[in-house]
């Protein structure tokens, strides 16, 4: 994205620029991180490793790119910061007017737009008024006399951010984008929290010693480059991830109907073995060849002869290797269960952290 793309409320933003990042990760990089998390191409938790890596990788160069491309702000360009008062400014000017005033460079052709782009940046800083205006809506604020307008920027604020909640949403329907859906909009609402917060705070809203030579515009500028790369990975990351809960249920159903078949064919046996028992008077003789007829093998080792306190204690057995297999999916259900609230959590803590990180 370019400068004026950056904000949404500077002007809307450069739609060519916006539109081929997003065109840049949807059709190229999405496709990449697929082949990287494709099952069995790697062990889960490196290709979640390897995902995350290459992402933040394109996200790093591809931004630091287009930010190198922008040239330094006017603070860079004189070697000072935000907190700056104007005698700093005053000599940080006048020691760069001497470096590079054409007179001393007459061999360098391009002095004369050093100079104009310093003395530029002075005038800009020089003013607490244009300062501010630089600070919130960047160069496009100053050339188009941009002024703080509550009701102009919430109508552009909400026109950038449905935008791309529509887009979000598009990209990440279907149940296995449900994890990356949830990602994606707890990352569109801190975005806009963090937004609403640095346009209309007084003044400089971070501490002296974070990004010191940085605005706010620039701050903002910086959570639209890098959102179209978060997106992405959520919805790779999350499709990789998916549990289809669903699927679970009816696992679980399927194993409480197994062992319920399980314990009524044992139950059988047993009361065939008693009626077997109470017939013979305590021989239980004809328990085995209606055990077999059952399709129940007695045990390697056992006696022929099958009493009721053994399918007692087979049916115990039974039992026991059913609930392992129902509280597996059990507890896979639970985990599944907490993990999804962990994207609400994580925003909640993540503001609280913010808001009290930068009022400090």
């Amino acid at each position: 994205m370019s400068e004026e793309s950056g904000n949404a409320g500077a002007g809307g933003g450069d739609d060519l620029s916006g539109l081929s990042g997003f065109f840049f990760y949807v059709f190229i990089v999405h496709p990449a991180t697929a082949w990287i998390l494709k099952p069995g191409r790697f062990e889960r938790k490196k290709s979640i490793m390897y995902a995350i890596g290459f992402l933040a990788l394109l996200a790093s160069v591809k931004t630091g790119m287009e930010m190198q491309a922008k040239g330094p702000n006017h603070y860079s360009l004189l070697g000072v910061n935000r907190n700056s008062s104007p005698l700093d400014i005053k000599r940080a000017y006048k020691k760069l007017s001497l470096q590079l005033h054409p007179d001393k460079n007459p061999n360098d052709p391009t002095a004369s737009a050093k100079f104009d782009r310093v003395k530029k940046a002075y005038d800009v800083l020089i003013d607490m008024e244009y300062r501010e205006v630089y600070n919130k809506f960047g160069q496009e604020g100053i050339n188009s006399s941009k002024r703080f307008d509550e009701t102009q920027f919430f109508i552009e604020l909400g026109v950038f951010y449905v935008t791309w909640g529509i887009m979000a949403y598009v990209l990440t329907l279907g149940k296995r984008s449900s994890l990356g859906r949830q990602w994606t909009f707890t990352g569109l609402i801190v975005m806009l929290v963090l937004e609403i917060s640095l346009m209309t705070s007084q003044g400089s809203p971070f501490p002296s010693w974070f990004m010191p030579q940085n605005t706010e515009y620039e701050a903002v500028w910086l959570l639209h480059a890098l959102f179209p790369a978060f997106m992405n990975g959520c919805r790779s990351i999350g499709s990789y991830l998916y549990v289809d809960l669903e699927a679970q249920t009816r696992q679980l159903l399927l194993a409480l109907q197994e062992q319920n078949k399980d314990i009524l064919l044992v139950l059988r046996d047993v009361q065939i073995g008693v009626q077997n028992v109470q017939a013979n008077g305590g021989g239980g003789g004809g328990g085995g060849g209606r055990l077999a007829n059952a399709g129940v093998v007695p045990p390697a080792g056992a006696s022929a002869r099958v009493t009721p306190t053994g399918k007692i204690k087979e049916l115990q057995d039974r039992l026991h290797s059913s609930n392992s297999t129902v509280q597996q999916a059990v507890t896979q259900l639970k985990s599944e269960k907490s993990n999804s609230n962990f994207g609400f959590y994580a925003m909640i803590l993540g503001y609280v952290a913010f808001s009290y990180i930068f009022s400090s």
